[in-house]
């Protein structure tokens, strides 16, 4: 008898869930179950203990990273358990955080649009369960051209911001500081998380943690 993979799939958008569940159907993987949130997912992957996890990154209930934080606390219970993200958009601190998870075998991180690739999707699904790693190609080029220096990154007026947040001034004092709008700041502060790779969490203070790389870059 051909051995089947078992797949739990999670994404919070109900239509390309559904999708998935039929490609994934059509294609000879068993769908054990089909969720909308983290803590669902964490469920279903130790009720079913299925041979690959499907996952979105951004779900709920925080809408940040919980998917992967889900997957990868579960990689830490099961070492072998295959594991492919999908994102929206190319993130090298995700991938990164994928690799660090047991051993960088059994994973994978792709663009959402790479789905559209019937074919190719399956193949890098098979690869994965297969004690395979699949990175997406424009990650891949992100992650080999990323500076050493994370501050080299940033643009000469990002780099004043961080400054001005590592004195410990507010939005407003910096947009006065400046002389540009509070709004202009805040768009900044945004693109200076971004940029070092500090992603979305409720747990933690990603402009202390902008403030401490500024801290180990210095001179």
């Amino acid at each position: 008898m051909p051995f089947v993979t078992r797949v739990v799939l999670a994404e919070d958008e109900v239509l390309l869930r559904e999708g998935l569940v039929g490609l994934l159907t059509r294609f000879g993987f068993e769908v054990c179950a089909a969720v909308g949130s983290a803590p669902e997912l964490s469920d279903a992957v130790r009720e079913h203990e299925p041979d690959l996890v499907v996952t979105d990154i951004r779900m709920p209930p925080g809408r940040h990273d919980d998917g992967l934080r889900a997957a990868v606390a579960l990689r830490a219970e099961r070492p072998d358990l295959a594991v492919v993200v999908l994102s929206q958009y190319v993130q090298t601190a995700y991938a990164s955080a994928l690799l660090d998870s047991g051993d960088g075998r059994r994973v994978g991180y792709l663009l959402k649009d790479r789905v559209a690739e019937v074919a190719e999707f399956v193949d890098h699904l098979r690869t994965v369960v297969d004690g395979g790693t699949v990175i997406d190609p424009d990650v891949v080029r992100r992650l080999l051209h990323r500076p050493r220096d994370p501050l080299t990154a940033l643009s000469p007026r990002e780099r004043e911001v961080l400054t001005l947040i590592a004195e410990g001034r507010s939005n407003a004092a910096i947009a006065g500081a400046l002389h540009v709008t509070e709004a202009a700041v805040g768009k900044h502060v945004g693109n200076i998380l971004t940029k070092l790779g500090l992603l979305p969490s409720d747990d933690t203070n990603r402009r202390v943690l902008a403030v401490l790389t500024y801290l180990r870059a210095a001179p």
